[in-house]
């Protein structure tokens, strides 16, 4: 009786990943109910990959990733491609995910911890952020074109692939340093107070790349004033923000119905980066931005506490839909021409990890181990993800070159989290 039972079960798992795409073309309630289950597939698959990652001592997002790939198209075909019937549904939970994983961000941020560390991290940061930039860029403009020519035009994925290079994942770096029990310490407020300025400057060098994707030419008039107004919005926003915004969450914690801080919060953030997309920066700009501006008031510690479950179901879809669009085919090294693709990833890694360890020398006037803040600053996690997604959704990395900007992510991801640790145990042996 045991081995029908198991196949039995066997059979009905892989009928529900299956079934959903097959019940979602079929129209009407199953059109619905085959979206519920495309959805549940996303959710179940990345928490379950997320927390088998994270049980052996790495990022939860690595795990979600992986399921986005078994979920998409080159294997299990759950999640729809573009032009499917649903693709655009899931692209907007993603994009909600994105927001809220922004706006979270934005909330756990603390500007005067950063601060008490201010010339160390500026320095750490400007050399985190301008030499991953220059080399991802001169490496892939002297690439051999068009064998990575998917997408854009060669200028502009260039400087979206140099861009790609400039994030700093503040959580999972956090989420480590924690783990060890270094929080405290002067390298991990270095690295967070430059992670932090990272993003920032990150997410406004996105913001610009994503106007010229949008069809704007490239001219360093242009760059400078879309760099401006991204950089403009962001400042304006947070000083209007904490001198209006505070008085405003006074008056809504009066407000006793159930819920109403963490929606009317919400719905802030959803406002700020509709308003940001609208003046022509980024709407992840006024995500993080509406994030800072509620950290100073009275309700921060209770939007960060209720918006966790929220984040905690869109996050994972973002990071599924990403990890879905991977078309491993174009990474099988049996393929022709895979060798080079693969070679060409493998450089973009080591360049990547190159050009944030360069920075912890950035600071010699600070006694600290340099070592472990240029291992610190390594991984890309979720800000490289949405920084990858943004350029592939605006048709400037074809699937080749998407693939091997995220294989770059994934790497940077999982060896900072290794050398962090061998690097805390050295300390603990020599001290």
């Amino acid at each position: 009786m045991t081995a029908p039972r198991r196949f039995r079960f066997r059979h009905i798992f892989l009928l529900s990943l299956i079934a959903p795409p097959a019940l979602y073309a079929a129209g009407g309630e199953a059109h619905i109910s085959g979206f519920l289950l495309i959805v549940a597939a996303m959710l179940g698959g990345g928490k379950l990959l997320g927390a088998l990652s994270e049980r052996f001592g790495y990022p939860g997002v690595l795990g979600e990733l992986i399921a986005g790939v078994l979920l998409g198209q080159s294997v299990l075909r759950v999640v729809p491609a573009s032009g499917e019937p649903g693709a655009d549904m899931i692209t907007l939970l993603a994009e909600l995910g994105v927001i809220l994983l922004l706006f979270e961000v934005g909330l756990e941020t603390k500007l005067q911890e950063m601060f008490k560390v201010g010339t160390a991290a500026i320095s750490v940061a400007l050399v985190g952020v301008t030499l991953p930039f220059i080399l991802g860029y001169f490496y892939w403009a002297a690439l051999p074109h068009p064998v990575l020519n998917d997408g854009g035009s060669l200028g502009t994925v260039a400087i979206f692939v140099g861009a790609t290079l400039t994030a700093t994942s503040v959580g999972i770096t956090a989420r480590v340093l924690g783990d060890l029990g270094k929080m405290e310490t002067i390298e991990a407020r270095i690295i967070l107070g430059a992670a932090v300025l990272d993003d920032i400057v990150g997410l406004v060098i996105l913001s610009v790349v994503s106007v010229i994707a949008a069809g704007s030419a490239i001219s360093i008039g242009g760059i400078a004033v879309t760099f401006g107004l991204a950089v403009g919005f962001l400042v304006a926003a947070v000083l209007l923000g904490n001198l209006i915004v505070p008085k405003v969450a006074d008056q809504v914690t009066r407000l006793k119905a159930r819920g109403t801080v963490v929606v009317m919060s919400l719905a802030f953030a959803l406002a700020l980066s509709a308003f940001a997309a609208r003046v022509g920066s980024a709407m992840i700009i006024g995500a993080f931005a509406a994030g800072l501006i509620l950290r100073s008031t009275k309700i921060a510690h209770t939007v960060e506490k209720e918006i966790q479950p929220v984040a905690s179901v869109l996050s994972p879809i973002f990071f599924v839909a990403v990890g879905s669009a991977v078309n491993l085919r174009l990474l099988d090294p049996t393929r022709p021409g895979a060798g080079g693709v693969l070679m060409v990833a493998g450089v973009l890694t080591l360049l990547a990890i190159v050009g944030k360890l360069a920075a912890g020398w950035a600071a010699p006037w600070v006694r600290a181990d340099r070592l472990t803040i240029g291992v610190g600053m390594v991984p890309r996690g979720e800000v490289g993800l949405i920084f990858a997604d943004v350029g592939r959704r605006a048709g400037l990395l074809g699937e080749q070159t998407f693939g091997i900007v995220l294989i770059m992510v994934m790497a940077t991801t999982f060896v900072s989290p290794l050398f962090l640790k061998f690097l805390a145990a050295r300390t603990h042996r020599t001290a």
